[in-house]
């Protein structure tokens, strides 16, 4: 935990926003405790993409590719984070190999597009048969 030793901590109320899905994200965050649902909104409805737990890291998708949120993000209960600043995690990655950094921007895309593919998925298994 020492590379966040100077960064920042936030503790979110229980049903909390934490950052909304499209935003633009200028921040991650690792659970110190508590819980955080991440999820899509498809056709109005709200669809599971997990939950976060102590020790888990979130919202950095947005952070390393620059694209808007892929998802929302809210406390389920009292959370506190550790918040890494964009700065940080870019000054981390820029000491990465070149490689490296183009295979974490090819998961990433791999990732936002599976993301979409089970939120849609699964309000199409949800919804009721039609006749």
């Amino acid at each position: 935990m020492s590379e966040l030793s100077n960064s920042r901590r936030k503790v979110f109320a229980p049903g909390s926003q934490i950052f909304e899905e499209g935003a633009p994200g200028a921040e991650a965050y690792v659970v110190e405790y508590g819980r955080v649902a991440v999820f899509k909104t498809v056709q109005g409805r709200r669809i599971s993409l997990g939950t976060v737990l102590q020790g888990g890291i979130f919202g950095e998708m947005a952070l390393i590719d620059d694209q808007p949120r892929m998802a929302s993000a809210v406390a389920e209960e009292e959370t506190a984070c550790v918040v890494i600043g964009k700065e940080r995690l870019t000054e981390q990655l820029e000491k990465a190999p070149k490689g490296v950094r183009a295979i974490v921007g090819a998961l990433l895309g791999n990732i936002r597009l599976m993301g979409a593919e089970l939120a849609e998925a699964r309000v199409i298994l949800s919804e009721p048969d039609k006749p």
